[in-house]
């Protein structure tokens, strides 16, 4: 006898739970759709007889808010008026990934992916329609080969754990990811992952050599050549989850000295702050690649005169000694006046608990903590800048960033240098496009810690306006965004999310550009039904 297994054996369950369950319609209205979903992940196979109802959670359970919350990191989010999903599973194997995919087909319930919850819009964890989350929580083994310098990590990982796990094999591997730790591997890689080695080293999905993802006949591609180039291209900056479910990556490691220079250096207008960022814009992108000099820029109340000022933060990593750091600020950044009280060394690892804002004796095993207790209320926004602003244009962003800043709550930004590496690889290499021509990356910042819908609308309000007025200076035709910094403000799909080309255009461009359209073919080919969909997903052809 045959043995059926894989999607065709999905198929013929499915048809069976179709003829032997009953949906929920008025005939059944004790049966809710929580209960029928339950009742459908234990018609589908399972491990070792387990019921695949165990993983999950409804809003019945009493877990239910502790597992909801557990990963809501933006509280706009987790208020009354934002729709619950109808299950949670937490998932611990691929077949229990497998069974809510079909169930989620079955009953016609969308399917938000979560691994670390960062998503700027709470695209993983809500939608205005009926739906399920798929927790990877549980997905974050780290497989670390040091004889070829590679890893397999699993999409639920954190940056830290990632990060932990590497210190513990290597004093002097590394991989160029971002400075939060929470953040989750699924998500952050799949959007491109840059952070403070992005000059030496590119982006993380430029170090990532393969991957294994889930598509929605629940069929597992183990590697990139079963997949087909043509996905493991977009998995790589255009967002994992228009296409399927990432499993895991496979990713190379980069070397790093044993010890690593940071420094903080903090300067407000009167201390010549204006002319500072100035030379900066001229000096980040092209100085030595080692280099990485971010910028905070805050509103803060002057300390003697009354009314408000800006200050700025020059926050540096350096892949070498403080020696050679300051020979280099010296030639080509003196107006920084660094010096050597003003650098820290460390190893590569301690550096990371650094840059996440940890305590300064906080041990490493800090950055193995994946869930947040103080999370709050926020926006967030990106900007490309192509053009040095002027000091006049950058003292009208001071003040109005001063004006929009109802302290003690305020606008702030974080300024990102580009150059190095990033200017040396073609912008169509990967799906992420904003390469070259790039001098630094904008985030804005809005923050807010109290409930309430007057009070959301005032501070989005302010957000937007801020936005709005930094258009002179960003970049034009279009306007480009971060994909990994989502802003439903720059276009969405409606709900159905039946997007056309043209319709997602409004939105696609600005995080893709000329990758736009070959994202748009991939998902034809892998996600034809488009099964995974969100109001900015990549759409399929009509």
């Amino acid at each position: 006898m045959k043995i059926l297994s894989g999607p065709t054996f999905i198929s013929i369950l499915c048809l069976i739970y179709l003829i032997t369950i009953p949906r929920v319609s008025s005939s059944s209205p004790s049966l809710t759709v929580p209960h029928h979903f339950l009742q459908c992940l234990d018609t589908q196979p399972s491990d070792h007889g387990s019921p695949n109802s165990a993983t999950a959670v409804i809003p019945t359970n009493s877990s239910f808010s502790s597992n909801l919350m557990s990963a809501v990191r933006n509280l706009r989010f987790a208020s009354a008026s934002n729709r619950k999903p109808e299950a949670i599973v937490a998932a611990l194997t691929e077949t229990h990934i497998r069974a809510t995919i079909s169930c989620c087909k079955l009953l016609n319930l969308e399917l938000r992916v979560r691994s670390g919850g960062h998503d700027y819009e709470g695209f993983s964890y809500t939608s205005p329609v009926p739906f399920v989350i798929l927790d990877m929580y549980n997905f974050h083994k780290i497989d670390i080969n040091m004889a070829d310098e590679t890893v397999w990590v699993q999409a639920g990982a954190s940056l830290g754990e990632l990060y932990y796990n590497i210190a513990s094999k290597s004093k002097v591997h590394a991989f160029p990811a971002g400075v939060c730790p929470k953040v989750g591997a699924g998500g952050h890689f799949s959007g491109g992952g840059f952070g403070n080695l992005m000059r030496k080293y590119g982006l993380s999905i430029d170090h990532i050599i393969d991957a294994q993802i889930m598509d929605a006949n629940g069929k597992v591609y183990r590697d990139r050549r079963s997949m087909g180039e043509d996905v493991f291209w977009a998995l790589r900056g255009g967002g994992g989850g228009s296409y399927g479910v990432i499993l895991a990556w496979k990713i190379k490691l980069v070397r790093v000295p044993e010890k690593v220079t940071v420094f903080k250096l903090e300067r407000t207008v009167r201390e010549g702050a204006v002319d500072l960022v100035h030379k900066w814009q001229q000096v980040a992108p092209v100085i030595d690649r080692d280099l990485f000099i971010r910028l905070e820029i805050k509103p803060i109340n002057r300390k003697i005169s009354k009314g408000k000022t800006i200050k700025v933060s020059f926050i540096g990593m350096f892949l070498g000694t403080p020696e050679r750091l300051l020979n280099i600020t010296k030639k080509k950044f003196p107006e920084l006046h660094l010096t050597t009280s003003d650098c820290l060394v460390k190893k590569w690892i301690d550096s990371v608990v650094f840059w996440a804002n940890y305590p300064e004796k906080a041990p490493i095993e800090i950055l193995l903590k994946r869930i947040s207790a103080n999370e709050y209320y926020w926006k967030r926004t990106s900007d490309f800048v192509q053009t040095p602003i002027s000091k006049e244009g950058l003292a009208k962003i001071f003040q109005t960033m001063i004006d929009h800043s109802p302290l003690p709550r305020r606008v702030w930004m974080q300024w990102n240098p580009w150059g190095g590496r990033m200017g040396e690889i073609p912008s169509d290499a990967t799906a992420f496009v904003h390469r070259g021509g790039n001098l630094f990356m904008i985030e804005n910042f809005m923050n807010w810690y109290r409930p309430g819908d007057e009070l959301e609308e005032k501070f989005l309000a302010i957000a937007r306006s801020f936005k709005e007025a930094m258009a002179p200076y960003v970049s034009k035709n279009p306007r480009e965004a971060f994909f990994n910094y989502r802003d439903v403000d720059i276009g969405i799909t409606t709900p159905g999310y039946n997007a056309t080309y043209e319709g997602a255009k409004v939105y696609g461009e600005k995080y893709f550009k000329g990758n736009y359209l070959r994202l748009v073919k991939t998902k034809a080919r892998f996600d034809r039904t488009n099964f995974f969909r969100s109001q900015q997903g990549i759409p399929v052809l009509a």
